[in-house]
């Protein structure tokens, strides 16, 4: 049995599209299966949760098929209850796709279909999880966001500048009007240039495994990553590996507007390093303090602004059918 969620808005809608093209190969080889459509906000979560908890005092498997884009999947990983029970196949149908990017997926979903039904043994991937104290300073998005004192992700987590690209992507219409055009690619790198523009001077306090704390006296921007992109192709730790149990960590510390502007392009391509601005670090276990509130998102979902978090790695407790 296989159950299968599907965010029907991803990519402007195109993710229905895909399933009309998935679901005869159910129907014809008589493979059970039951499809759910998330319907508002929170909602994969929720279908998640209860597809799991069903199972939690089973010795039941659970073959998890997810259709959306990287916010999708990042939705459905907070309902799981036991991630030992549950095996996740991965159909790509949004707009950025950072980890169908470095999961290197076909970009026909009729294709990852047939790899997942295969069913050979998993792959293991590390999950990221963050944490933080709801506190004066956090401040929810939206009134109705609910605030999980965890959060897993898959791709990343960041607080700072690429936080605050992704909260415009999501409270503009600016991303659907592009999928439309076929140029979806283009909102993050739009965004990214005006908040560029506009980000001002933070200092923060990094700690990595518990050593003495690093003062960084103005920073852009940090991302702590599982895979190599966010941010739709950014390639922001190229280094990074889904399998080694650690967190690879993109400081980039104060730089002139215009030296970012050089920048940011070559991030494209994993070489923004030859910036003496820009550092990497690599840890299992992170602590983040900021001097004022700033975005924080996990695989470009962002639910609150907070001066104060912990973030870890939990090697392998994600299983794939890709």
């Amino acid at each position: 049995m296989y159950y299968i969620i599907m965010n029907p808005s991803s990519k402007s809608g195109k993710g229905l599209s895909s399933w009309q093209k998935l679901e005869p190969i159910f129907q014809e080889r008589k493979i059970p299966y039951k499809l759910m459509l998330s319907s508002h906000a929170g909602n994969i979560s929720e279908l998640t949760e209860k597809i799991t908890s069903d199972a939690v005092n089973t010795d039941s498997v659970i073959n998890l098929i997810i259709l959306g884009g990287d916010g999708t999947i990042n939705e459905a990983l907070q309902g799981i209850r036991d991630f030992s029970r549950v095996r996740i196949g991965y159909i790509p149908t949004g707009s950025s796709n950072d980890l169908a990017r470095d999961l290197h997926l076909d970009k026909n979903p009729m294709a990852v279909l047939e790899k997942i039904l295969r069913e050979k043994p998993c792959a293991k991937y590390d999950l990221g999880c963050l944490r933080y104290e709801e506190t004066s300073n956090t401040i929810k998005r939206r009134p109705d966001t609910r605030l999980p004192h965890t959060c897993y992700f898959l791709v990343s987590s960041g607080i700072g500048f690429d936080a605050a690209v992704c909260e415009e992507a999501l409270s503009s219409n600016i991303k659907n009007t592009l999928n439309k055009l076929r140029l979806g690619k283009l909102t993050y790198l739009g965004i990214a240039l005006k908040q560029i523009l506009t980000a001002k001077p933070v200092s923060c306090e990094l700690s990595l495994d518990g050593e003495p704390a690093i003062h960084i006296k103005h920073f852009l921007f940090i991302a702590s990553m599982i895979h190599r992109y966010e941010g739709g192709g950014f390639k922001f730790c190229p280094d990074a590996d889904a399998q080694d149990g650690l967190l690879d960590l993109c400081v980039v510390g104060r730089m002139p507007k215009l030296l970012i502007l050089t920048a940011l392009p070559t991030a494209f391509f994993g070489k923004h390093y030859i910036f003496p601005q820009i550092s990497h670090y690599r840890a299992k276990r992170v602590e983040i303090r900021t001097s004022k509130p700033l975005w924080v998102h996990t695989d470009g979902e962002v639910p609150f602004r907070s001066d104060h978090i912990f973030l870890s790695c939990e090697a392998g407790k994600a299983a794939f059918l890709n």
